[in-house]
């Protein structure tokens, strides 16, 4: 991806991550690109738990007015928030704006979202590691693993010791 998004990126780039799990992803991406990006964050919350709407708790520092943006996600699944983030970068005039993901669980989206650039498309398994957390828990983990929700809900720690041996 880093060569695809360099290659149509020749002016530079804006890569613009969604807090907090996508930031492995990105640093691995932005250390294999051949232009020099620009980098910014946004982050978000759920106004309410599984209502799909969320809000923005930490905006960009820049202008993206009149450059080049790619939204970077660690995972896209139902497409709400990809959406949301999509729109509302959108109203800021870059001069273009699309979207990557490390992982796409399209059999679950909801609303269609174009996604430019995809690392890998995924069923609809829970996944851990690589920036993806359960409770905060495993976003250190160096690769992405499959995980049983309900076996976390009961105890988060449930794969600590299994995945990070001592």
């Amino acid at each position: 991806m880093a060569a695809e998004i360099s290659a149509a990126h020749t002016d530079g780039v804006v890569l613009v991550a969604v807090l907090k799990g996508s930031v492995p992803f990105m640093a691995d991406m932005v250390r294999s690109m051949t232009v020099v990006p620009v980098i910014d964050f946004m982050a978000i919350s759920a106004y309410a738990a599984d209502t799909g709407r969320v809000r923005i708790v930490k905006d960009l520092d820049l202008d993206i007015m009149g450059r080049d943006v790619v939204l970077v996600e660690d995972i896209v699944d139902t497409g709400l928030t990809l959406h949301y983030l999509l729109a509302e970068l959108g109203r800021r005039q870059p001069r273009s704006l699309e979207a990557c993901t490390l992982l796409d669980r399209t059999s679950r989206r909801i609303i269609p979202t174009p996604v430019e650039y995809r690392g890998f498309e995924i069923g609809d398994e829970y996944v851990l590691g690589y920036g993806l957390d359960y409770a905060q828990r495993y976003r250190n983990l160096d690769r992405v693993v499959v995980g049983d929700l309900t076996v976390l809900r009961d105890d988060p720690d449930a794969y600590v010791a299994s995945l990070h041996p001592r």
